[in-house]
């Protein structure tokens, strides 16, 4: 499964029930929502290009085979500060791995939905 956003792109490269691997790329000068998730966690190894990364309000920059984990509940935020796309593989870890599981702090592409 392979889906556009505004910062990129993702393809889905396995996945299972306890599982999900995607290969992201995100272009120059982009960066995702900062947000959270509460059923999973993220392992990032950043395979081309240089990384920002927020966790938790610390920035550290990752440069290509750097790796970075994201706990369950963790606020994060990746963003491609060099030139080329960026490309990470993120694995997901948990019991659910929806979109709807995202909670967005921060979105440069107007994507914040109010709280029910």
């Amino acid at each position: 499964m392979h889906e556009e956003r505004p910062w990129g792109s993702f393809t889905v490269l396995d996945e299972a029930e306890n599982y999900k691997i995607k290969r992201i790329e995100v272009l120059p000068e982009k960066r995702l929502s900062y947000q959270k998730h509460q059923r999973r966690a993220e392992h990032w190894m950043v395979v081309a290009g240089v990384a920002k990364v927020t966790l938790d309000g610390r920035e550290i920059t990752v440069a290509t085979g750097g790796v970075v984990d994201v706990p369950i509940g963790a606020a994060h935020r990746i963003e491609n500060i060099g030139s080329d796309k960026l490309i990470f593989i993120e694995i997901q870890r948990g019991s659910y791995f929806g979109e709807d599981d995202i909670q967005r702090l921060q979105d440069d592409y107007g994507r914040i939905e109010p709280r029910r």
